[in-house]
C-alpha cells in the first residue's frame, strides 16, 4: 500500500514513518512539509493513503483535502491532529480515519491494515469484473463528447478538461502529441507551473475515467508525448469520414445506408464545446456534413422520396440557413409536391434571410430556378 506523509514538523515525519516502517503492508513514498508540493506530487503519482496534519500554515489539511476531492480524486486519507473538534469537518470531506496526537502503534496498525483490506477487496472486485468489450465501446464527439454505448447516457465527466484532453487526442487520430502543445493548445490561458500541474491533473482524471469503461489502455504515454489509440473503437467522427468517402456516389444501391451515415451527424463537433484550437476542423466537419446531405437529398428526389428529402434539408437549414443550394432543392421538393403555396413561401423566407442577414437579394441563378419552378406548375 502506497502511503505519503504530510506535516509541517518534521519530527511528525520521523515518528510516522519509524511507526509505519514496521508495517508489512506500508510502502513509504515521500513525506512533504506543505499541501502545495503534496498536491504536486499526487496528479502524477498514485498514492493509496494519505496522512496529513489538519492545522498547518498556508493551507489546512481539510482545505487540501476539499481541493482533491474537487480535483475527482478520492485518495483515502487519514488526518492526525491533536484537535478533537475537526472530526465533524473531516468526515464532511470523507476522510478515511482521524486520529488523535500522539499517534499509538496500535491504533495506527488498526487504521492501515482496515484500509489495507479495503484495497485488496476493491483489487479482487475488480479483478473480477467483466471488462468492457471494445467491440461494443463507443465515443461521441459530434454534438457532444460522450463514451459509452448505443443509448449515449452522459458521461460523468471529472472536470471540463479532461473532456477536451479526450477530444483533442482523437482529433489527431492515434499520433503523438507533446506535453508542450497540449499546454499550449489546451492550458495556455495558465501560467506554465500550473498548466503543467493541472495536465497532469487532467491525463490522471481521463485514465481513471477510461478504466470504467475498460478503455484505459486505449491512453498512451511516451516520452513526454501522448496519444489515444482508436483502434477497436467506434468513434463516430471517424465513422463519418469514412463514410463521407466511401459514399462519394449516392444511388439506389447504397441509398439506406447513406440514410445510416447523415443520422450519426447529431450536431457539430463537440457540440456547445467551442474549442479554439477546434475552430478549423469544426468548420471542415460542418461542410463535409452539409455536402454529404445535400447528394443524399439530391438521390433521394430523384427516386421521388420527397418527405425524406424535406427533413433533411430542414435540418440542414437548421444548421446553415444561408445554405443557398438547400433552399434550392427544398424549393424542388414543394415542385415536385406540387405545392405551389409551399414553393412561394420558401423562395420568400430565403429572401428576407439574405436581406436580414447579408443586405443582398436573391442570386439570379436562384431567381431563374425559382421561375423555372414556378413555370412548370402552371
Amino acid at each position: 500500500m502506497k502511503v505519503i506523509i504530510i506535516d509541517d514538523e518534521k519530527a511528525m515525519h520521523l515518528i510516522l514513518k519509524r511507526m509505519l516502517g514496521k508495517l508489512e503492508e506500508v510502502e513509504m513514498l515521500g513525506s512533504f512539509t506543505d499541501t502545495a508540493s503534496a498536491f504536486t506530487y499526487l496528479s502524477s503519482h498514485e498514492v493509496d493513503l494519505i496522512f496529513v496534519d489538519i492545522s498547518m500554515p498556508r493551507e489546512s489539511g481539510l482545505e487540501f483535502a476539499a481541493r482533491l476531492r474537487g480535483s475527482g480524486r478520492g485518495t483515502r486519507i487519514v488526518f492526525i491532529t491533536s484537535h478533537k473538534e475537526y472530526a465533524l469537518s473531516a468526515f464532511e470531506v470523507y476522510a478515511f480515519d482521524y486520529i488523535l496526537k500522539p499517534v499509538v502503534q496500535e491504533r495506527l496498525h488498526e487504521t492501515v491494515h482496515r484500509a489495507a483490506t479495503q484495497i485488496h477487496l476493491e483489487l479482487a472486485a475488480e479483478a473480477n469484473r467483466e471488462p468492457a468489450l471494445s467491440a461494443e465501446a463507443r465515443i461521441s464527439l459530434l454534438g457532444g463528447i460522450e463514451i459509452g454505448g448505443a443509448q449515449r447516457i452522459k458521461t460523468k465527466w471529472k472536470s471540463r478538461k479532461s473532456a477536451e484532453l479526450l477530444g483533442y487526442l482523437i482529433i489527431h487520430k492515434g499520433r503523438l502529441v507533446s506535453r508542450a502543445r497540449l499546454i499550449e493548445d489546451i492550458f495556455g490561458d495558465m501560467p506554465q507551473k500550473n498548466a503543467e500541474i493541472y495536465l497532469n491533473t487532467t491525463v490522471y482524471q481521463l485514465r481513471k475515467l477510461l478504466h470504467t469503461h475498460g478503455l484505459k489502455t486505449h491512453l498512451h504515454s511516451e516520452s513526454n508525448h501522448y496519444a489515444f489509440n482508436c483502434s477497436g473503437l467506434s468513434v463516430d467522427i471517424l465513422s463519418f469520414e469514412d463514410g463521407c468517402r466511401s459514399l462519394a456516389v449516392i444511388n439506389e444501391a447504397n441509398l439506406e445506408q447513406a440514410i445510416e451515415l447523415e443520422q450519426l451527424y447529431m450536431g457539430d463537433l463537440f457540440g456547445d464545446h467551442v474549442y479554439p484550437w477546434a475552430w478549423n476542423e469544426i468548420e471542415r466537419l460542418s461542410l463535409m456534413y452539409s455536402a454529404f446531405t445535400r447528394r443524399l437529398c439530391v438521390a433521394l428526389l430523384d427516386k421521388g422520396e420527397t418527405n425524406t428529402a424535406k427533413r433533411l434539408l430542414i435540418k440542414l437549414l437548421k444548421h446553415n440557413e444561408l445554405d443557398e443550394e438547400a433552399h434550392m432543392l427544398l424549393m424542388k421538393t414543394s415542385a415536385l409536391q406540387n405545392n405551389k403555396d409551399a414553393l412561394n413561401r420558401q423562395y420568400l423566407q430565403f429572401a428576407d434571410i439574405l436581406n436580414r442577414e447579408i443586405g443582398i437579394p436573391p442570386s439570379l441563378e436562384v431567381k431563374s430556378f425559382y421561375a423555372q419552378l414556378l413555370s412548370g406548375l402552371g
